[in-house]
């Protein structure tokens, strides 16, 4: 594998570059520092919403245009918004990539925010939300989350709140669009068969011209500590109770991050930190054994995710329909002062590590995934946290694990959420 290049064009335009010439395909990608951390009340969802008008065409890739050009060629194109970031990216035969860099560019600017598209999406972005609010997970994981952000952004779900999605207008979108999308606000990312000055030459052609336009000032508020547990109680359809609990998590540049990651993964077998990422099997790991496979827990999973602020490491348990909330949360409170009390033996701190590391690996895989990864890492620090990152995993201790357990998964730390469906009766 080549080195990894980066630069920077005069407009601000950040750019990394990777040579693999294994297969004659390159995935090509370009990152915005913008997702629902960037909104306030009245203006949740909006981010979400402009990735969706970025589809509905421009002056020079009107309508489906984009979309059947790029099929014709055998290549794929997708978006995704979270809740630091959007991304957009291609994936094609490396002969046809200008395709790409050009539609890029060119939607960076001239995307044209018609009005009747506007409200065709505000209706899919409400079917989808209300889709969403059929599943006891997603309404559980709301509330939480809204009960341990009270200030930060990150209280609100990236959809957004459906009170905005139905009052939002187009001019707010378009001034949204018009705010983070420039270049001094954005990372392109290439990975694949080229020659590094060559697809250099066609970035600069396509985007260079672009005007610098004015960095976007964080709306971002620092959530103030937590003093003690907070609950939330929810009743809803369905035949099976939800356990939900949350506790404030380091940020990604944090030095407390990697220790959480093999902590996660003792206790609930490791995430995946990659959106294209597959998990792997949680069956070794102290929660299942403790919870499924002693008949409190139908299933259980853990969520630790990479951040520019300090988020939530989530732990989610379905309850076995024979047994009660109570003896579920019983069983995982002990699991948790375990951990604080006493730091992995070294047998586990080894299967630990092996289980993050082959996470990692699995979500490493293809130009793609490292086109994410590059332009992640970027986001949240730069690409050497993504090409440190074993390295970082291999110096923590049992100690580290142990240290950073008594100060995440502490009772003043965490957010407790319960799902209770209406047919049972409430705890």
């Amino acid at each position: 594998m080549s080195s990894i290049n980066k630069f920077r064009l005069r407009n601000g335009l950040t750019i990394v570059l990777q040579e693999m010439r294994s297969t004659p395909v390159t995935s090509f990608w370009v990152w915005y520092r913008v997702g629902s951390r960037s909104e306030h009340t009245g203006i949740t969802g909006i981010s979400h919403w402009v990735e969706h008008m970025q589809f509905k065409g421009s002056k020079l890739y009107p309508d489906d245009t984009a979309d059947n050009i790029i099929s014709r060629t055998g290549g794929i194109w997708n978006a995704m918004t979270w809740i630091d970031w959007t991304a957009y990216y291609e994936t094609m035969p490396s002969d046809q990539i200008e395709l790409a860099i050009e539609l890029e560019a060119d939607r960076m600017t001239n995307c044209l925010y018609r009005k009747k598209d506007v409200e065709s999406e505000r209706t899919v972005i409400i079917s989808e939300r209300q889709g969403y609010e059929n599943q006891p997970i997603f309404l559980l994981s709301e509330e939480v989350h809204a009960a341990a952000f009270r200030v930060h952004p990150y209280h609100h779900e990236v959809l957004g709140d459906q009170v905005d999605i139905e009052s939002i207008t187009r001019n707010e979108l378009f001034n949204h669009y018009r705010t983070f999308y420039n270049p001094s606000n954005a990372i392109v990312v290439a990975v694949g068969d080229f020659k590094t000055s060559q697809i250099l030459k066609t970035i600069r052609t396509h985007f260079g011209k672009i005007p610098k336009g004015i960095m976007p000032n964080s709306f971002t508020r620092n959530e103030p500590t937590q003093k003690g547990e907070r609950k939330v109680y929810l009743n809803g359809e369905g035949n099976t109770a939800y356990l939900q609990v949350s506790f404030r998590s380091p940020s990604a540049t944090d030095p407390d991050f990697f220790p959480m990651i093999i902590l996660d993964s003792i206790l609930s077998g490791a995430s995946s930190l990659n959106m294209f990422g597959s998990g792997i099997s949680n069956k070794t790991s102290r929660l299942y054994q403790a919870l499924v496979m002693e008949g409190l827990a139908a299933g259980f999973n853990g969520s630790l995710a990479a951040t520019i602020d300090p988020y939530l490491y989530s732990i989610t348990c379905a309850v076995r329909n024979d047994k009660t909330i109570e003896k579920l949360e019983q069983a995982l409170n002990i699991e948790l002062i375990r951990a604080s009390d006493k730091p992995p033996t070294h047998q586990e701190l080894i299967k630990a590590k092996k289980q993050a590391k082959a996470m990692f690996a699995y979500s490493a895989e293809s130009v793609s995934n490292l086109g994410f990864w590059y332009g992640f890492a970027e986001i949240l620090e730069n690409h050497n946290w993504f090409t440190n990152y074993l390295d970082k995993l291999d110096a923590v201790t049992s100690l580290d694990v142990q240290r950073v357990a008594q100060k995440v998964l502490g009772p003043n730390n965490r957010t407790t959420g319960y799902y209770i469906p209406n047919n049972i009766k409430a705890i």
